[in-house]
């Protein structure tokens, strides 16, 4: 019998359809015509020696003399660094001036090197270059909110393949996220602690989703995951803010976040994916019922109609026997460069 579940968080319903529920091992992408990709490409704005191509570098981290990670802004920014945040109503018009920052993180010198291939230490740099960015930009009175995320694959809509992610600070907190903080202190009033809270002490007593864990972070599959394999990798630290994360935390993360992604790499075959860093508001760093967390969607199905129409998603796909499949997905020691 199909499932529909609820995600707690958003009110949002999923269909679980278990009577046409594919097995996982059946949205392995194909890989057998992939070309490799080299570690440099000449054209490449992100690689070593084309740094004349992008902005001028708003921050970098180096190692051995030479750029780790660099953050650039957006050549093709969605927001207007300079001006006045103004409002004007027009009826039921409402215009803001869109300023803010676009940030583009070019997050290893190699071309060719997925965030599942870097070692622990290039991946906890990644995440510093996050934290450190995000932290200078919230500076900025005019910034509300801050998105931080990585599109990798044509499907999940990346432009450039040198492996990237972006930071959008914008001077609005979407209506998501607001609907998200209004739902979590809802429940915080009524039972008088983080709903979030409650989500990862529920999974970590029922087990049957979770996918991998460290010391402060714990991965699993949601209960009523919208999409196939889509994960959340909470901190087990009561946080609202990416920003607190502790040093001893970050590099933990680092840990878990390329252990997870290696899974989808070698389980999955590399599939497309986007993640996201849900954080609370910039001004609301220490809510006691917001907690952080990020989230990672494969893109191995498609929005159509129903979902457009609907605002709910059929997962075709059973959580307990992805997350099943992805905790069996032995990865190799860092360092081993695949075949």
């Amino acid at each position: 019998m199909p499932e529909l579940r609820q995600n707690p968080f958003t009110k949002q319903w999923v269909i679980i359809a278990t009577e046409r529920a594919k097995r996982p091992h059946e949205l392995v992408k194909k890989t057998e015509d992939a070309k490799p990709i080299p570690s440099y490409v000449e054209q490449c704005p992100f690689c070593p020696g084309n740094e004349h191509l992008t902005p001028p570098v708003s921050m970098q981290w180096m190692r051995d003399g030479k750029w780790q990670v660099r953050a650039v802004p957006n050549r093709f920014s969605a927001l207007a660094r300079e001006g006045e945040l103004t409002r004007k109503l027009e009826g039921l018009k409402v215009i803001v001036n869109a300023v803010g920052h676009h940030e583009v993180i070019v997050e290893t010198p190699d071309h060719s090197k997925t965030t599942a291939l870097l070692s622990e230490s290039e991946v906890e740099i990644v995440l510093e270059s996050y934290k450190q960015l995000y932290i200078n930009i919230t500076k900025d009175t005019r910034v509300e909110h801050v998105t931080i995320f990585k599109n990798h694959g044509l499907a999940a809509g990346t432009s450039l393949e040198h492996p990237h992610s972006q930071l959008i600070a914008t001077p609005i907190i979407p209506p998501d996220i607001r609907s998200r903080m209004e739902e979590a202190l809802r429940f915080y009033d009524v039972q008088g602690q983080c709903i979030f809270c409650k989500v990862l002490a529920d999974e970590l007593a029922e087990g049957v989703r979770l996918i991998h864990q460290t010391e402060h972070f714990v991965g699993f599959i949601p209960f009523a995951a919208l999409t196939p394999f889509s994960m959340w990798i909470f901190p087990r630290r009561h946080m609202a803010s990416f920003p607190e994360t502790k040093p001893e935390e970050l590099r933990d993360l680092a840990r878990m976040l390329r252990t997870i992604l290696a899974k989808l790499y070698y389980g999955l075959g590399n599939p497309d994916f986007n993640y996201i860093v849900r954080t609370a508001p910039s001004e609301g760093r220490y809510l006691r019922y917001y907690h952080w967390y990020l989230t990672v969607v494969p893109r191995l199905t498609r929005t159509a109609g129903f979902e457009l129409g609907s605002g709910m998603y059929i997962n075709p796909t059973i959580p307990e026997a992805n997350a099943e499949f992805l905790r069996d997905i032995a990865i190799p020691a860092e360092g081993v460069v695949p075949s």
